[in-house]
């Protein structure tokens, strides 16, 4: 059974870093939206802390998350703003049964 994926990557960016760090994840994003199994992506700015941001992306399944992030032009273009993110667990299986 293929479930799909969503996964959740927050930052912590200071306001005057963030214009330049959006351009930099607008710029990930159109490469890993590329890539194969790829869904849908959008970024945020918390609504109680403005520093910290938050990119989600939907993939088909968690294998075409994983295997977006070996290609090339993933890991120059996406992969060193990624390692910025807060070091914790960012992939998490759809779980539709829970809601109405």
């Amino acid at each position: 059974m293929v479930v799909p994926v969503f996964v959740v990557i927050r930052f912590r960016v200071e306001p005057g870093e963030q214009p330049g760090f959006f351009e930099r994840l607008r710029g990930a994003v159109e490469v890993l939206g590329k890539q194969k199994g790829f869904v849908a992506a959008r970024a945020g700015r918390n609504a109680d802390d403005p520093e910290l941001l938050a990119l989600t992306m939907e993939w088909e399944n968690i294998g075409s998350y994983r295997r977006a992030l070996s290609p090339y032009e993933v890991k120059v273009a996406a992969v060193p703003l990624l390692s910025l993110a807060i070091d914790e667990p960012t992939a998490y299986d759809d779980v539709p049964e829970f809601l109405p």
